[in-house]
């Protein structure tokens, strides 16, 4: 899963408010190390190697604007916020392991350094901290980060089983991404009100925001992975289409295909040969990118964004609103 955003693109040209941010920021960073510490040597270094390696800390932005609804300063605002980042990092020693992936936040992957079993109970080690946390905040906010939890999970296995039988491929695949994705974002925006006294009857509007912003991301995702050189992205172009992921542009080609698009077919075709040699996976690159189903997903991600702005009309206008809006927009730009 890749990183979101820094204060900066969550608050525009709000240099002021990206200061505030910045500030509780590091109240964030020095508490999820204090949370993370372990007496053993083992679990004390495995807990804190993605914590050390950095990161955006996306979802704690997001708690610490949507608090500014409301009074951010709040003990109980730091506390939610080292929360949802926990389970995030979680999730990413997960994902590490099943994707098989060689490199995280530019160090080794967990298990790369000590193997499989340890990065998972690592991942698990730290589910369980960021349950603790969430314990002082209350039994409602318990009852949210399970009901998260939970969508994680199924998001994972349900991308792994793959649609049912005779569902829409696509409505399958924005619903994956709608748990894998956006329910923790959706519950970091929700968080932020709840645990500022804001009036709550915006925590709703701000968790659907949350939502969507994530699907939105994911599929802008999909293009930065035929689109962008890798000196951009951080990872080769078409990785994806190497690993057979079904990317919203490859679920269009593949449709079109069946519809009897011959330069689809053709795409189709280049996407189910072997990959294995550059050459193979670049020409299925670019003759994918250059169909038009491309332009399509990436008009789907501007969709998702509008439609996450669209929830926000409830929100009071403000430097808040704006840099709600602002950071929509940033999601998709990046694949322009």
């Amino acid at each position: 899963m890749s990183h979101l955003a820094s204060p900066a693109t969550f608050t525009g040209a709000d240099a002021q408010l990206a200061a505030e941010i910045s500030t509780q920021l590091e109240a964030v960073e020095a508490r999820l190390y204090e949370v993370t510490e372990q007496t053993r040597k083992l679990p004390d270094t495995t807990s804190k190697h993605l914590l050390a390696a950095g990161g955006k800390r996306a979802r704690p932005n997001l708690v610490l604007l949507t608090a500014r609804l409301g009074e951010a300063e709040q003990d109980d605002i730091i506390d939610a916020a080292v929360a949802v980042e926990l389970i995030h990092l979680a999730s990413l020693y997960h994902d590490d392991v099943m994707d098989d992936a060689p490199v995280r936040r530019g160090a080794p992957a967990a298990h790369e350094v000590w193997g499989n079993s340890v990065a998972i109970l690592t991942g698990d080690l730290l589910f369980s901290k960021a349950s603790g946390v969430t314990a002082k905040l209350g039994p409602e906010a318990v009852r949210i980060q399970a009901e998260t939890f939970e969508r994680l999970v199924l998001g994972q296995l349900n991308e792994f089983a793959g649609p049912p039988e005779g569902a829409d491929e696509i409505e399958h695949y924005l619903r994956v991404l709608a748990d894998k994705t956006g329910s923790l974002i959706a519950t970091s925006a929700r968080f932020g009100i709840m645990f500022s006294g804001a009036d709550q009857a915006l925590a709703e509007p701000v968790r659907i925001f949350g939502e969507r912003v994530g699907v939105a991301f994911q599929l802008a995702d999909d293009i930065i992975d035929l689109t962008t050189a890798s000196s951009e992205s951080g990872k080769t172009p078409g990785t994806d289409l190497r690993e057979r992921v079904p990317t919203l542009p490859v679920l269009y080609v593949r449709a079109a295909a069946a519809r009897g698009d011959e330069a689809a077919a053709e795409v189709v075709r280049l996407l189910d040969a072997d990959l294995t040699s550059d050459e193979a996976l670049e020409a299925a690159r670019a003759a994918l990118a250059a169909h038009p189903v491309t332009e399509r997903a990436r008009a789907e991600a501007l969709h998702w964004a509008e439609e996450a702005k669209a929830a926000l009309e409830p929100v009071p206008a403000g430097r808040v609103k704006d840099s709600l809006f602002a950071f929509a927009d940033s999601v998709v730009a990046r694949s322009s």
